[in-house]
């Protein structure tokens, strides 16, 4: 038996209250609702997830003085996969393509990508949204850029006389990508009651790791990962922003290598999850 989903009377998005009885509004938000209930196993995927990467983005977005729910804007552009590359070549949990990356600091080489970088690149996305809302004083209107380009939602706001998101006609991608940021928050609050049923050892744990400060050029990152006691694997997923086997270290250049903590490398069925938002889960 498949239930129709039941969409919440108010909703608050980015600290702005959404017209949801509008009806074009209305069915917009069912859709996604509905699709990302009953359609994604990458909505589940990306709740275990986030218990690894929300301690991570949190408090850089409350840094920055972005609000707290642009971290769900990160679950509709990558799940929260932070090595996935979409087939337009943006990558990383941001989704920056590699102009806008370093248009907003992020070193981009064929060693060093910084997108792949969780905490930089969520400072990167950080730098772009307030640039964003600085133009547009509006943080559904710098959301929407960051799926169009402020050109284009700049180009629709004079062509079509609107003030708001919900005055604008946008492409498809464009329309749905709100929705889906106000769907993943709907869901991320109320797991449960969208058929979710999460326990504390399913999701997925913070990695502790000890940092090493790297001053000079490594040429062989294998050799490295072995010195140090790891793997060659082990050092890259822990670091994917190393792009390459070697590491080119410039003169007053430095880096930051993690390494994990070694106890951070397994689990048992008796592992002790610490969860981040106890919404996530039933005991």
């Amino acid at each position: 038996m498949t239930t129709s989903v039941q969409l919440p009377e108010t909703v608050v998005l980015f600290g702005e209250k959404i017209p949801v009885t509008d009806i074009e509004i209305y069915e917009r938000f069912d859709r996604e609702l509905t699709s990302w209930t009953y359609q994604h196993g990458n909505t589940l995927l990306s709740i275990k997830r986030a218990n690894r990467y929300f301690p991570l983005i949190e408090p850089i977005l409350k840094s920055e003085g972005i609000p707290d729910d642009f971290k769900y804007l990160a679950v509709v552009e990558s799940f929260l996969d932070k090595k996935v590359v979409s087939p337009a070549k943006a990558a990383g949990l941001w989704q920056f393509l590699d102009t806008t990356g370093r248009q907003y600091g992020l070193e981009i080489t064929a060693q060093v990508d910084e997108r792949y970088d969780v905490e930089k690149a969520t400072y990167a996305a950080c730098r772009y949204l307030k640039n964003a809302y600085a133009k547009y004083g509006n943080w559904l209107l710098a959301a929407a850029s960051y799926n169009a380009g402020q050109a284009r939602i700049s180009t629709e706001l004079d062509k079509q006389i609107g003030e708001s998101f919900f005055d604008l006609w946008l492409n498809e991608e464009t329309t749905r990508y709100i929705y889906r940021i106000m769907t993943v928050k709907e869901i991320f609050e109320h797991p449960y009651e969208y058929g979710f049923v999460i326990k504390p050892n399913h999701l997925y744990p913070p990695i502790a790791y000890k940092e090493i400060e790297v001053i000079e050029t490594i040429p062989d990152l294998a050799a490295f990962a072995k010195e140090q006691g790891y793997t060659y694997a082990q050092l890259k997923q822990s670091n994917t922003w190393l792009r390459g086997r070697s590491l080119t270290v410039a003169k007053d250049k430095s880096y930051r290598i993690r390494l994990p903590e070694k106890k951070s490398l397994h689990r048992t069925p008796e592992s002790k999850i610490k969860v981040h938002d106890r919404r996530w889960v039933v005991e």
